[in-house]
């Protein structure tokens, strides 16, 4: 079988494994379904786009989807593991995304965390590792993200690591979900280097 081509920009070299100051971040690994299950299962992780939790077959999936990413684009998310524990508490990273494919070739950055850590700015710290890979090492011009206009809790995750607004989009129904209405966030290299100065 052919594998799919994923519309995507070039990349300078492979994203690395990441840890922050609550989190480890690194490459998925077929060994982890049964914890990020756990994760998937709770409807409030999912409500955004499905309205519901995941299936083992559909966690599975997602799993496999990701190793695969790692594989043949050299990126993908990372599982995140609580430090003090070791706990599986969801995932970040960066992906191409193809359900909006009007703005291919594109990356974007996302998370999906357990709503017993929502709160804590663990989704921020997580995303803010992920756009320094994403410029430093993935050597992007530029990193999207794309939540939905009724998820205001994923806006204010990147309005607070200093994205800014480019406008709606309209993503389209697939065979899993209806159309939906979302915001289209930015940053570019330049706009994050200046984060990242104010930040100091």
């Amino acid at each position: 079988m052919t594998p799919t081509k994923i519309d995507h920009p070039t990349i300078a070299a492979p994203l690395a494994e990441r840890t922050t100051e609550r989190l480890t971040l690194r490459k998925f690994r077929t060994g982890d379904l049964e914890e990020l299950a756990v994760v998937f299962e709770h409807a409030e992780v999912w409500q955004f786009p499905y309205g519901r939790g995941f299936t083992l077959r559909e966690t599975a999936d997602f799993l496999d989807a990701q190793i695969e990413a790692w594989r043949t684009l050299g990126f993908g998310c990372w599982i995140a593991r609580e430090k003090t524990n070791d706990r599986v508490v969801g995932y970040v990273g960066l992906s191409v995304p193809l359900f909006l494919p009007e703005i291919l070739p594109a990356v974007e950055v996302g998370w999906r965390f357990d709503p017993s850590v929502w709160g804590r700015g663990l989704a921020s710290e997580g995303a803010h590792a992920a756009l320094d890979e994403g410029f430093d090492t993935l050597g992007l011009d530029e990193i999207c993200s794309v939540p939905q206009t009724d998820n205001p809790a994923s806006s204010r995750v990147c309005e607070r690591i200093g994205m800014k607004l480019e406008r709606n989009v309209t993503i389209p129904a697939n065979s899993r979900r209806d159309e939906l209405e979302a915001l289209l966030y930015k940053m570019t290299r330049a706009q994050w280097q200046t984060v990242r100065e104010e930040q100091r």
